[in-house]
């Protein structure tokens, strides 16, 4: 008898991780079937995508309740057709505000609910942890402090490490990086990526030019690498390059390119965020930043209890890299903490230890532990 899976991926990073998943539940279950929401990275896997991936994407919170009512309608028909037609199991990968109520109402129904990514409790508050555990089968945790949690609320998880450790090499090649994108090779490089949203991208592109600005009387012979996801964020840069009169000096924009831009600098500045955890695989040293608005930063330092926002402290429990949010974030701060990464060579070789150290803990082939521990589920042994 087949096996039939349903499944839910949100944005383009679920998409790929589903892809990847798919693959790995296929070599122990050729010919599994899979249908819900996904991309075309998992339509590729011969996904059954009933509704595209892309109509899960929300703007902020005026966006969502926006689309408020199209959304519940999407999980509502799935839901039924779930129900209908009885998979084996449901996947939900990511995308938590989303996946968790439909994840509650299909174990209600008596199918097993997987959920793949855990939500960040462990950064703002565990409240939700008693909804999580109403509502899935199974936690799979990309980190490895994340079971601990689980474990004592009660619910079944999984470790199955960060997928990205899987592709990053332990190694990066930073001459090839800096020949891929024209650098010589003992030039003196900051990568500055200032985020992937457009709203980031206004909070922080005039403070970058003017650490920039500062860096360079210091430094004339530094460059500065941009890397930029859309079309609309160069843009707001290049607006603010305008802006603060900064168009002739040593600082070059890229259209994507973070991977490269990254392993090809000396020092990184970066927005927190997964481009932090990038940072860390890639070994770089770096300053992390943000600024938001003033209710949105009261808020959520009310909210969190950890002593730090970026990944690659969290997951070192220590901090490894200089952390300057908020008002901290000025450019003679970001200045000074860069440039204390440029000239400490030990300090720098001590941190690519750290993080090597962290890459290994991560590397733990994702796809194929968490397609076993789906695997039970599937073939009836849990429930």
């Amino acid at each position: 008898m087949t096996v039939r899976i349903a499944m839910v991926a949100g944005e383009a990073s679920g998409d790929l991780l589903a892809s990847h998943l798919i693959r790995a539940i296929r070599r122990y279950l050729p010919d599994a079937e899979f249908f819900g929401i996904g991309g075309p990275k998992m339509q590729a896997e011969g996904f059954d995508v009933r509704w595209p991936c892309e109509l899960l994407a929300v703007h902020g919170y005026v966006d969502a309740l926006k689309r408020y009512r199209e959304l519940s309608g999407i999980r509502r028909s799935l839901l039924a057709q779930v129900r209908k037609e009885r998979p084996a199991a449901f996947i939900g990968v990511d995308a938590p505000d989303f996946n968790l109520w439909l994840e509650g109402k299909v174990k209600d129904a008596g199918i097993p609910a997987i959920h793949f990514v855990s939500p960040s409790i462990w950064a703002w508050r565990g409240g939700r942890i008693k909804r999580i555990a109403r509502s899935v089968s199974r936690m799979l945790c990309l980190f490895p402090f994340e079971p601990a949690l689980y474990e004592q609320a009660g619910v079944p998880v999984s470790y199955v490490g960060h997928p990205l450790a899987d592709v990053f090499p332990l190694c990066p090649d930073r001459a090839a990086a800096r020949e891929l994108l024209g650098l010589y090779p003992d030039s003196r490089i900051v990568a500055m990526l200032p985020g992937s949203r457009q709203s980031e991208v206004r909070n922080l592109a005039d403070i970058y030019i003017a650490t920039a600005i500062r860096m360079l009387e210091r430094d004339p012979g530094l460059g500065f690498l941009v890397p930029l996801a859309t079309r609309e964020t160069r843009l707001i840069f290049e607006e603010a390059l305008h802006r603060n009169q900064a168009t002739e000096l040593p600082i070059r924009m890229l259209f994507g390119h973070a991977v490269e831009a990254m392993t090809a600098a000396d020092a990184v500045l970066v927005a927190s965020g997964t481009a932090s955890l990038e940072a860390a695989l890639l070994k770089r040293p770096m300053v992390i930043t943000y600024r938001i608005g003033d209710w949105q930063y009261r808020l959520m330092k009310r909210m969190a209890y950890l002593p730090w926002v970026g990944l690659p402290n969290i997951l070192c429990n220590e901090g490894l890299v200089p952390e300057l949010l908020q008002d901290d974030a000025t450019p003679e701060n970001l200045a000074a903490a860069l440039e204390a990464w440029l000239d400490d060579a030990d300090r720098c070789a001590a941190l690519e230890l750290r993080f090597t150290e962290l890459h290994l803990t991560l590397r733990q082939d994702t796809a194929r532990k968490a397609a076993e521990a789906i695997l039970p589920y599937l073939n009836g042994r849990t429930t």
